[in-house]
């Protein structure tokens, strides 16, 4: 089963019916209550479902399933759009954390992302194509967005990752711009997540993390055998402290400590080019919180 969550409805993916089901959230004085919908969506893949998704506007649902199709529905069940995906198979799919985009990627060599979009008044128009990420020389294990969707790392079974530039007017045909390509040793199944503010990548291959700098490609660590079985996903807090993994039943969290450094060299750099006295105040005082937090967790860990 699958799940995905906003701030109104939670939706679960019944693997033995390959069908939807929305429940809606309300809040109790003592906590929340899901209610399901009174149907389920009608059945409309003719392959298993591997992902869904749903926009953090409320506004569609995704569902993607093994072959090359990807459904757009309402949240009541109608199909606004099919997606043909032409990627031979599809290894993953995902709507993007502001809502905007859904993309795909399998069997080619590419990520291809479509724009749902909707009228001033919410009303549903169209799915167009936006741009497509390329580059890798053969098939696609997943990707992932940062917050903001002006991020994408991607990974591919050639052996490497990479990180891009999105923040593209593709309508004006404007491309990605592919910012660092760094190497990963290869063992699927994968899983890619990239941080909320873009400044780390994690991968799993199999049961073992690695974690990279997106800003020099570096490897800042590795935990190995994290699960006694394959990780099966694999995400960011949205507040970069955190790196969670899921498999064998079980959740690992770790400590973002590859995003706290990175962080701090970010901020050192912004104080070498700052000459206002309030700015560099503020900074010195963001890295000292920073570098105090990241020697507790490294005392812990030791």
């Amino acid at each position: 089963m699958y799940c995905s969550l906003t701030q109104r409805a939670f939706i679960a993916c019944l693997a033995n019916g390959e069908t939807i089901r929305v429940f809606k959230m309300s809040k109790k004085e003592d906590g929340f209550t899901f209610s399901a919908a009174p149907e389920d969506f009608p059945k409309r893949h003719k392959a298993p479902i591997i992902n869904i998704g749903i926009a953090e506007t409320g506004k569609f649902i995704m569902t993607a399933s093994s072959d090359t199709t990807i459904l757009v529905w309402d949240l009541k069940g109608e199909v606004l759009a099919p997606i043909n995906t032409n990627q031979i198979t599809n290894a993953y799919a995902a709507v993007s954390p502001c809502g905007r985009f859904v993309a795909s990627c399998g069997f080619t060599p590419d990520v291809k992302v479509w724009e749902v979009c909707f009228g001033k008044a919410g009303e549903f128009r169209e799915v167009c194509r936006a741009f497509e990420l390329k580059g890798h020389s053969a098939g696609m294990c997943g990707f992932s967005f940062s917050n903001d969707s002006r991020r994408m790392a991607t990974v591919s079974k050639d052996g490497t990752w990479k990180l891009w530039d999105t923040d593209v007017e593709y309508k004006k045909q404007q491309d990605p711009y592919l910012l660092h390509t760094g190497r990963w040793p290869v063992s699927e199944p994968c899983r890619i997540a990239l941080s909320p503010d873009a400044r780390v990548v994690a991968i799993s291959s199999t049961s073992d993390i690695t974690v990279f700098s997106t800003r020099t490609g570096a490897q800042e660590e590795e935990f190995h055998s994290v699960h006694g079985e394959v990780i099966t996903d694999l995400a960011f807090d949205t507040n970069n402290r955190f790196l969670v993994s899921t498999g064998d039943r079980a959740i690992r969290v770790f400590h973002n400590t590859a995003g706290y450094r990175a962080a701090i060299a970010d901020m050192k750099d912004m104080l070498k080019k700052t000459t206002n006295k309030g700015t560099k105040d503020r900074l010195q005082q963001q890295i000292n919180d920073a570098q105090s937090t990241l020697d507790t967790v490294c005392r812990q860990r030791n």
